[in-house]
């Protein structure tokens, strides 16, 4: 077998792990990502067939029986990743029943995946029925969006204009726009399924006063999509901090925007629509 630690997969893993903790975005314990493998990425490095053991999970998972996920650890701190992969990280299979996980590799401390794993399972299963070459769920704890969840409205549509607005490519990047859920106890299943529903509709969802959600067909475009809306929300920030906006990208031009780029803005989010 080759390296585990070689992997593009677990490679991706770690940068973006330490990126993200790099950026202020994941402190101590905060976020965690799920990553769908196929079986013929994880052959060259693992056994499929030698379950390590098996951890009983709280969620229905029979949709998802079979497949395989790169999951970060519950409790682990990102800032740890890139020195200990297999002790903040594991790969798991979810069990044909869909009541518990098999541990194929990682968590070698005795750890588990993040507790926040049904939210990230759920919000899978309704990727998947949009978008079947999605594969990557992250949360995190962006700064300025989280900072924003305490001074504007938490109106979906009101919410994503402001960040369409404050950045050209904003519409370009996440033109179905920023799905928003009440504020809910992390950790549970009441809030994987409310998150799950969003993501049937977009790709971001924030958390008011906790973080936002992103989902992806690869790393890169997960982090970039969560980059960009952060990037805006860093802008409006500071724009608030000027003393307000006294122009901005009006409705027209970013319909323009939309035109040029192939893109559809969420219908009824334009005044145009």
């Amino acid at each position: 077998m080759e390296n585990i630690e070689n992997a593009p997969f677990l490679r991706e893993m770690i940068e973006t792990t330490s990126n993200l903790y790099r950026l202020g975005w994941d402190e101590r314990n905060g976020g965690n990502i799920s990553y769908l493998l196929e079986e013929s990425e994880i052959t060259p490095y693992l056994d499929p067939t030698n379950v390590l053991r098996l951890i009983p999970m709280d969620f229905d998972g029979k949709a998802l029986a079979g497949k395989y996920f790169l999951v970060t650890g519950s409790g682990k701190y990102f800032k740890n990743v890139a020195k200990a992969p297999a002790e903040n990280l594991g790969i798991i299979r979810i069990a044909e029943d869909g009541a518990g996980v098999e541990v194929l590799w990682g968590y070698t401390d005795g750890g588990t995946p993040t507790s926040e794993l049904p939210s990230h399972l759920m919000s899978h299963i309704a990727r998947l029925s949009v978008n079947p070459k999605n594969r990557i769920v992250m949360h995190c704890h962006a700064t300025h969006l989280l900072a924003m969840t305490f001074t504007h409205e938490l109106d979906e549509r009101l919410f994503t204009r402001t960040l369409w607005q404050m950045c050209t490519e904003c519409l370009v990047v996440f033109p179905d726009g920023v799905g928003i859920v009440p504020w809910l106890i992390p950790g549970t299943n009441e809030i994987g399924i409310a998150t799950s529903e969003k993501m049937k509709e977009t790709r971001l969802v924030v958390w008011p006063h906790h973080g936002i959600y992103g989902s992806g067909e690869t790393m890169d475009e997960t982090f970039g999509l969560i980059e960009t809306a952060e990037k805006a929300a860093q802008v409006y920030t500071i724009v608030c901090a000027q003393g307000g906006a006294k122009q901005t990208i009006t409705d027209e031009e970013l319909t323009q925007l939309g035109e040029r780029f192939g893109v559809n803005p969420k219908e009824g989010y334009l005044k145009e629509d």
